[in-house]
Formats: structure tokens, C-alpha cells, sequence
């Protein structure tokens, strides 16, 4: 078992007695099939050859209770392990899931979506599917294999030396095949995850593949990544398939040694039929056992690869960790106006922020201070760094240089869901998520009333088409809002967001599937809301921010403008070249 696999076994800790009991009951199944052969010869010697019929129906009798008794301890068996294996993987899927919410967006970037979906679906299984078969029979099957030969001795020594040169060829092959194919089912669920990755794209741009007619070349892409994960899959597969074969070939050799010179001392009557057939019996079951042992080997090798992929995701740690301070002097925590109705100043000093190392940087010593209760606009070109810009206020990401500080605290020094649960945020794209309205507004705020979600719903322009259902509220939302229109959904996760009262509101182009009416009745509400958040706008559109208390504007990760419309209209070349664009497509 890997070095990382081990340390899962902590998830296991709950389930002692099931690991316990169930080997030991395969164990004691185990013991009463050891006994038949040794039932069987006594039939032929002591029943048939002297035909004692009473003594066959006692032996036979015996057999019935060894069978009854032996399908008892292996359903009870079967079920301590299956509880301990689902028990497991439940816990350890959950365990997982709770560490990738600790990641911030850095390691999620990183690692990569369809690499933590393949942890936590099909890694998992591999882990449950090992473990229950290690409960069951990784015990057993060595228990009747060593039993066998041991009893094999008690009947003739030099027939059980069959044994004694079998059993160890079988395990020298099983172990072989084994150490060969554990590295490469590592491979087979690398490519695995790219795959993976690959459909996760296709099927979520679909409309952009159609669009731009690339369906053919996405076949063909996923078609050579299929191949390859087949290609891989079916060499391991070969390796493996070696196992029955050379195994059958290596135990019917030992049959037939067996009952040739079984037959010779039979013959000369150093030996009873009832002992060869012992001897036989004996020689199948370790044949049925190492193969299963041999299967068992190969899904453990699985789970053990499996296991440590899952062990190397949760020795990720997460760059978003809370740095000890002492408050500033004279300054207001921001943990310590819950529900005031005001905003929280929000200060960037010379921060910087680059996503991956050596790359290049996203944001470039970018200064500026946001007073409680101003609107403050973002504006720049596609890759300004506009998202990035206000991904650092709750600590999305962590700055890379300089500081970003709420109330004269850096944000490194406040608690992370403190902090978060201040603001309030619209991501670019809109998530909603399968429930009705009512659900899906109470992820702003667990205990809003209706009169809360009512009023978030007036000021997000949303209440109009929510009440046009018939259910209003209990309104049913598919999984990602699919049956809302883009529009439906922003108004909808706008609403969220305000439901919560946040101290701090980020709309991250959050209006750009609005149409102007939408758009402008949406900022006139922001601008009269009964409570005064520090809010940012995020967006390509001019018209959405010139009324903001403070614009800022991006190129190319650095902060070329800052001030008013007017201001910029007049000094800042960037802003002028935006408005004159859209200005110009609005008079046409």
C-alpha cells in the first residue's frame, strides 16, 4: 500500500468493528470449506468403498451444515465489508469536497475542474471497490491457500510436496504482474482526467463549436484522446489477462502430477481414493483462491493508485490563510457594524497580482481608496484585468505585492467567511441553482423573510417576470437556470446578492445580458437603495458606470485612469477611445 494511501485510512476509523468482523468471518467461512474435502474422502473410504449407507446420509448431513453454516458467515461478511467500504468512501468523498472548498482560485486553476470531479467520483469508487475486496478476501484466499497446503500434508507428505513448488511459482507470477501494472494504471487515470477534461469543454462550449463549425475537429480531438486512454487500458489489460491463464496452466499441471502419481500408489495401495480426491479438491481450491487473490490484487493496485492521487489533492494546501495583526489604531473593524447600512472603504495599495509563476502579471501596482458608500466603476478592454481587480476584495485570490485593506485591515488579517459574508458578489457568469426562487435567494441570506427577498427582487428588476409564474417564489429553477433567459438569471443572482444587505457589492459585469431600460432603471435602483453599500461595477459598457462616484480605468493590468466621467472624458485617452466607440455605435 502507497505511502499517501495510508494516511486515508484515518476515514476508516470509524468503522474498527466492520474492518474486524468482516475478514474474520471470511475467515471462519474459510476454516469450514477447508473441512469438506477432508468430509468427502471420509464418504468414499468410510461410506462408498465399505458400503455403510447410514454413514454417507450422517457424512452427507454434515456437509449440508458445513454449507449452511459457511453461507452464514459469508453474507454476514459481505455485509461488515460493504458497510465499511460505502461508510469509507462516503466519509472520504466528503472529507475531499470539504478540502476543495478550502482552495481558493488559485489551486482550483492549478489542478483543474475535471481533474477534482474524476477525484471525487471515479477515484473514490476504484478506493471502494479495493477496499471491500481487501476485507473480503485478501485474508481468505492466503488462509485456504496455506490451510490447503498444510492440510495436503496431513494426508501424504510426498504427494503435498505438489503443493510446496506450485504455490510459490503462483505467488512469483501474481507479484510480478502486480508491480508491473500499478504504474501504469496510474497512467490510464492521468489520461483519465484529460479526457475528461476535453468532454467538460465540448459539452459546455457546444454552441461556440457549432457556431464556428468545428464539430469535425472536436470529434477528431476526442477521438485521438480516446484512443490513446483505450490503447493504454487495453495493453494493462493484457498484462493482467496474463494472470488466469498462466495460473490455470501452472494448476492443472499440478492436477495432473496429482492424479498420475495418485493413481500408481492407489494402484499399489499406499493411498486411498478418498485421500487423492482430498488431495484434488484441495489442489482446485488454492487454483479458485489465487485466482481470486489475483483479482483482488489488481482492483487493490487500482484502488492504492487511485487513493494516492486522491492523498496528493488533499496535501494541497490553500494559499488564502488568515495572517495575525493587531487592529489598527482609531480604526472600525469591519467585523463590527453588522446590519449598520454602511459601506466599507476599501483601499489597493501597490497591489499586484500574477496568476501563475513566471507568468505575466494580471494586475501592476494599482493604488486607489474607495470611500464608504461611493459607487466606484471598472472599465477597461477584454483582459484588463477588470475581474482580477475585484476578485482580491474577498480574497478570491491573495495579492501578489501590496495590500488590499477594508477599513485600514488587510484582508489577510480579518477571517476568511467574516469577510465574505460582508459582501456581496454577481460573477460574470450567472449561477443559479436547481430549487425554486426562494431557495436559491436564501443563499444570500439563510433566514431572509419574504419581505427581504421581495424587496432584493424590486431593486433587481427581477419581481416583474418572477411573479408573471404561477408559482412565484416556489417557482422551480432547473439545474443552472437553464430554463431562465440570461437576463432572468443576472436579475436572479443580482437579487442574491442584495438579499444579504452587503456591507461591500461587486457586480462583475453582471448587466451585460440587460437590455439600456433594464440597465438604467438597475443603476437608478443601486443608486437609491436604503442602505449605503460601497458598491463596484464592473463593466464594458460606458453608459452602465458614468454616473459613479469614482471610475477606474484598466489596460492591460495597469491603472491608467482614475476619476469621474467627465474627468476621464477629458484627460484619459483609454476612456475616451471606449465612450467614442460606443457612442458612435449608438448614433449609428
Amino acid at each position: 500500500m502507497g505511502i499517501r494511501m495510508k494516511k486515508l485510512l484515518i476515514y476508516l476509523k470509524d468503522y474498527k468493528k466492520e474492518c474486524i468482523l468482516g475478514p474474520l468471518f471470511k475467515l471462519l467461512e474459510a476454516g469450514f470449506d477447508l473441512i469438506v474435502p477432508l468430509v468427502m474422502a471420509m464418504i468414499i473410504d468410510r461410506g462408498i468403498a465399505a458400503g455403510n449407507t447410514p454413514f454417507i446420509w450422517q457424512m452427507g448431513l454434515v456437509l449440508l451444515l458445513l454449507a449452511v453454516i459457511g453461507l452464514t458467515c459469508s453474507i454476514t461478511a459481505q455485509y461488515f465489508a460493504a458497510k465499511a467500504a460505502v461508510g469509507f468512501a462516503a466519509k472520504l468523498r466528503h472529507g475531499v469536497f470539504a478540502h476543495i472548498e478550502t482552495l481558493s482560485f488559485r489551486e482550483m486553476d492549478e489542478i483543474g475542474a475535471s481533474t477534482l470531479l474524476t477525484r471525487l467520483t471515479s477515484d473514490i469508487n476504484q478506493v471502494q471497490a479495493g477496499t471491500n475486496m481487501a476485507l473480503r478476501l485478501f485474508l481468505r484466499s492466503p488462509f485456504i491457500v496455506l490451510g490447503a497446503g498444510i492440510l495436503a500434508f496431513t494426508i501424504d507428505v510426498k504427494m503435498a510436496l505438489v503443493f510446496v513448488v506450485v504455490i510459490p511459482l503462483l505467488a512469483l507470477v501474481i507479484f510480478g504482474i502486480m508491480l508491473v501494472t500499478m504504474p501504469m494504471y496510474k497512467k490510464v487515470q492521468s489520461f483519465l482526467d484529460q479526457l475528461l477534461g476535453t468532454t467538460r469543454q465540448n459539452l459546455s462550449g457546444v454552441r461556440v463549436i457549432r457556431a464556428f463549425n468545428k464539430e469535425a475537429s472536436q470529434i477528431a480531438r476526442f477521438g485521438e484522446e480516446n484512443d490513446r486512454l483505450t490503447r493504454m487500458q487495453l495493453f494493462v489489460g493484457k498484462i493482467s489477462a496474463l494472470l488466469n491463464p498462466v495460473t490455470y496452466i501452472m494448476i492443472n499441471g499440478a492436477l495432473v502430477a496429482l492424479i498420475w502419481t495418485g493413481a500408481v500408489r492407489i494402484h499399489l495401495g499406499d493411498l486411498s481414493q478418498g485421500q487423492i480426491i482430498a488431495l484434488i479438491n484441495y489442489m482446485s481450491q488454492v487454483l479458485i483462491e489465487l485466482v481470486k487473490l489475483a483479482n483482488t490484487i489488481i482492483l487493490t493496485t487500482k484502488c492504492v493508485a487511485c487513493g494516492n492521487r486522491i492523498q496528493s489533492l488533499l496535501e494541497v494546501e490553500g494559499s488564502i490563510k488568515q495572517e495575525s495583526g493587531e487592529k489598527p489604531t482609531g480604526s472600525r473593524d469591519f467585523a463590527d457594524r453588522r446590519g449598520d447600512g454602511e459601506g466599507a472603504e476599501v483601499e489597493f495599495q501597490d497591489v499586484s497580482l500574477t496568476y501563475q509563476e513566471g507568468g505575466e502579471p494580471a494586475l501592476e501596482h494599482i493604488c486607489f481608496t474607495a470611500a464608504r458608500g461611493q459607487i466606484i466603476g471598472v472599465i477597461g478592454g477584454t483582459g484588463a484585468g477588470k475581474s482580477s481587480l475585484v476578485h482580491l476584495i474577498p480574497r478570491f485570490y491573495d495579492a501578489t505585492e501590496g495590500s488590499v485593506k477594508i477599513n485600514g485591515r488587510d484582508v489577510k488579517s480579518l477571517a476568511v467567511d467574516e469577510l465574505r459574508q460582508r459582501i456581496g458578489i454577481v460573477m460574470q457568469r450567472a449561477v443559479l441553482f436547481q430549487g425554486t426562487i426562494r431557495e436559491n435567494m436564501r443563499w444570500g441570506k439563510g433566514d431572509a423573510t419574504e419581505e427581504e427577498i421581495l424587496q432584493a427582487l424590486e431593486l433587481a428588476q427581477a419581481s416583474e417576470f418572477v411573479f408573471q409564474k404561477e408559482e412565484g417564489l416556489d417557482y422551480q429553477i432547473e439545474q443552472g437556470g437553464r430554463n431562465l433567459s440570461g437576463g432572468q438569471r443576472q436579475r436572479l443572482t443580482i437579487a442574491r446578492a442584495l438579499v444579504r444587505r452587503p456591507e461591500i457589492l461587486i457586480l462583475d459585469d453582471s448587466a451585460s445580458a440587460l437590455d439600456f431600460a433594464t440597465d438604467a432603471r438597475l443603476r437608478k435602483a443601486l443608486q437609491n437603495l436604503p442602505y449605503r453599500p460601497t458598491v463596484f461595477i464592473v463593466s464594458q459598457r460606458t453608459s452602465s458606470i458614468q454616473h459613479a462616484d469614482q471610475i477606474l480605468v484598466l489596460d492591460d493590468g495597469e491603472l491608467v485612469g482614475i476619476g469621474t466621467h467627465q474627468e476621464l472624458l477629458k484627460r484619459c485617452q483609454v476612456y475616451q477611445e471606449i465612450y467614442g466607440s460606443q457612442y458612435k455605435e449608438e448614433e449609428e
